[in-house]
């Protein structure tokens, strides 16, 4: 295995960021292909926690890490990151590449995002309001200014006038007012060309060079499949490919050059913001998940909905990326349930439906067709051998498995990266390159 991709199968907050870290010293980089900074992995390393948004999560084992041309880039978001992890005694310099191609999210795009979903009251779709949506926008109307505009000062205030007028006369019609002008952003841009300078290359030639010379690559997917922006739950969705479909693009590598890919999920699930979420938990047992969970957004800080897992979702998950293993996370969080159901189908209209429907508002009509299974009562965290685990909890596993038609390569069974059950008789395991140093 040269090249994996770690994907989200729910509605993000998997647990993705543990993963990635668990895989980075195998592999020689980790590079980000979607998203922005509305995506949050929490990495714990060295007794400290990292909440990143754009670094790969490799950055923070010294493993070389690339921001590819399918990620929006905030140069604020950036750069306040990027300090962050050197004050707290993380090398960068060397370490991180940043696609000349990736298109940056302007002040502009942020105040679009807020005049929207306030004007859109009840309907509003639950961004995080830093101008994702926007800024893919740009990209698709041609108008995106990209990393590699920053030092043409002539050009690319051209560029900024040009959308700065589109832009300027949408959010007037909202009411909005402080609309920065060209040149201060031009200014602002300026300033932040500087401090990005050393990291900034072609990283889709770089990337294939590297593969071409055998090199190992990890794919750090964000959001999940059920945010994707076309199979997700639409429109309340992200704004990018969030299966492996969008790997390749989102690098500038190709397509054939992905080996395997691995599909984490949640042993139970949860939603920020607005949607359809058919096993939702609105009572104490919801509550009681949310809090032995921690379920509050790595990006925004909002609670997050939760409800039992979702069988149909992390099938399609599985099914859409054609995923070769699943790593099942925060199975410990479930230590405490006598019963633990699981949605195996849904019923609409009288109907079972074992797919997630096009329209949200059939997935909204949705009631879960739960299977239950009894829970263990016992304490799991820290678990490392599966065999250890009670037979409940494997029986647990074993359903989802069934139930997903992958197999668990790995499950999580604390925040460390320590406490986590490699199931060596896998073949993804198998196949992982071997740590460095080994």
């Amino acid at each position: 295995m040269k090249v994996a991709a770690v994907l989200g199968g729910q509605w993000g907050d998997e647990g993705k960021g543990k993963v990635v870290d668990l895989l980075a010293d195998r592999f020689g980089i980790v590079a980000r292909y979607h998203g922005g900074h509305n995506a949050g992995h929490t990495v714990k390393f060295a007794d400290r926690h990292f909440a990143l948004h754009l670094l790969p999560a490799g950055i923070v084992r010294g493993t070389t890490s690339v921001i590819g041309p399918g990620v929006v880039v905030d140069p604020d978001a950036l750069l306040a990151e990027i300090d962050s992890v050197v004050a707290a005694g993380i090398r960068v310099e060397g370490k991180l590449l940043l696609s000349n191609r990736a298109p940056l999210i302007l002040p502009w795009h942020r105040l679009l995002d807020a005049a929207r979903e306030k004007a859109a009251g009840a309907a509003k779709l639950g961004t995080t309001l830093r101008g994702i949506g926007p800024a893919y926008e740009s990209v698709a109307s041609r108008k995106a200014v990209r990393v590699a505009d920053l030092p043409r000062t002539e050009g690319l205030r051209n560029r900024l006038v040009a959308l700065h007028d589109e832009v300027a006369r949408i959010l007037e019609s909202y009411g909005t007012d402080g609309i920065p002008s060209p040149d201060n952003v031009l200014e602002s841009l300026a300033r932040s060309e500087e401090k990005l300078r050393p990291h900034v290359a072609d990283t889709g030639r770089w990337l294939r060079d590297h593969l071409a010379r055998g090199d190992s690559l990890l794919a750090e997917g964000a959001h999940g499949a059920m945010l994707d922006v076309s199979a997700g739950t639409f429109p309340y969705v992200t704004s990018s490919c969030c299966t492996a479909a969008g790997v390749a693009a989102g690098l500038q590598i190709p397509p054939r050059a992905l080996d395997a890919s691995l599909v984490v999920l949640k042993a139970y699930s949860t939603r920020v913001g607005e949607g359809p979420f058919p096993t939702e938990l609105l009572d104490a047992t919801g509550e009681h998940l949310r809090t032995r969970g921690n379920e509050f957004g790595t990006s925004t800080g909002r609670p997050r909905r939760t409800g039992w897992f979702d069988a149909v979702v992390a099938r399609t998950a599985v099914e859409l990326s054609g995923a070769d293993a699943v790593a099942i996370t925060k199975l410990d969080v479930l230590d405490d349930l006598e019963e633990i159901p699981v949605c195996v189908a849904y019923r609409i209209d009288g109907r079972e439906v074992s797919d997630v429907p096009a329209l949200v508002e059939d997935v909204a009509r949705a009631r879960p067709r739960l299977e239950k299974l009894h829970g263990w009562k016992t304490k799991t965290t820290a678990v490392t051998r599966f065999e250890d685990l009670p037979p409940a909890a494997r029986d647990y596993v074993k359903f989802l498995e069934e139930c997903c038609g992958a197999p668990a390569a790995l499950i999580s069974t604390g925040p460390r990266r320590e406490e986590t059950i490699w199931r060596e008789d896998q073949e993804f395991v198998r196949a992982l390159p071997a740590p460095r140093g080994q």
